[in-house]
């Protein structure tokens, strides 16, 4: 019973974190695709791009878009699952792209990797959800859930690193040509906020399968230590009844003789 009181603040408290992770991973991947505020304003690179032919003054890459920038917030003409970030492919030019961006599929790569894990990510944190209601009432239900929970934060911090690798690289690369870049923080702010929901998630959920076992494991001995300290009571109370049942006879025997 104390093991399951231990249990069930830690499962609920998982849970919550976990929602939370859920949330931030989704703000993130569909900044881009829904031009309402607050979506509007999630983006992972800002850059001037205004000597490329054919971009506009300032650019952000989101998950889904190249977009302009418009009253400080995006203005995405169309929708691409898994966008890559990649001047030349983007603009279809290299005229005044920065010299780093050209010959190069490095940060193709990083960031279409990142929206596959990214989603990998998601299926998981929802497995890990559903799985963490079993851990409002169960030892396994805990395990189970710090499982699924574990994968999630693997793929999350997964995307959240070549996120990081492929946009701070971005930055740096706008900046050594002499333009203005910076990173979104809110996209970076969501992204690692989540990785550290589904760290502490996982701490939870194994703390409370393992807190669920010691008191079990408790119980258990003190009950194998009960019973033993009766076995030796009751030993030796024979031990005693036998001893002065040979001692009456003995009298009795030397009385007769």
């Amino acid at each position: 019973m104390a093991g399951a009181s231990a249990r069930t603040p830690l499962a609920l408290v998982s849970l919550i974190l976990i929602l939370g992770a859920l949330l931030l991973m989704l703000l993130t991947i569909l900044g881009g695709s829904v031009g309402k505020n607050p979506t509007n304003r999630f983006y992972y690179l800002e850059a001037d791009t205004s000597n490329i032919p054919g971009a506009a003054q300032l650019t952000r890459w989101t998950t889904w878009n190249a977009c302009g920038v418009t009253n400080g917030r995006n203005m995405c003409p169309s929708v691409h699952p898994a966008y890559a970030f990649d001047p030349p492919r983007n603009f279809g030019s290299t005229e005044g792209v920065p010299p780093q961006f050209v010959g190069t599929h490095k940060y193709y790569y990083l960031t279409r990797f990142m929206f596959a894990f990214h989603l990998i990510a998601l299926f998981f944190g929802v497995c890990a959800l559903f799985t963490g209601l079993l851990a409002l009432c169960s030892r396994i239900g805990s395990f189970l859930s710090s499982f699924t929970c574990s994968v999630a934060l693997f793929f999350q911090t997964l995307t959240a690193s070549l996120m990081t690798a492929a946009y701070v690289l971005g930055r740096n690369n706008f900046r050594s040509a002499g333009r203005t870049a910076s990173l979104g923080r809110y996209n970076f702010g969501f992204m690692w906020a989540a990785v550290a929901c589904l760290f502490l998630s996982t701490i939870m959920l194994l703390a409370g399968g393992a807190a669920s076992g010691n008191k079990n494991s408790t119980y258990s001995s003190r009950g194998t230590g009960g019973r033993s300290f009766m076995g030796r009571r009751k030993k030796s109370t024979r031990n005693r009844g036998s001893f002065i049942d040979k001692e009456r006879e003995r009298r009795i025997s030397k009385d007769s003789d």
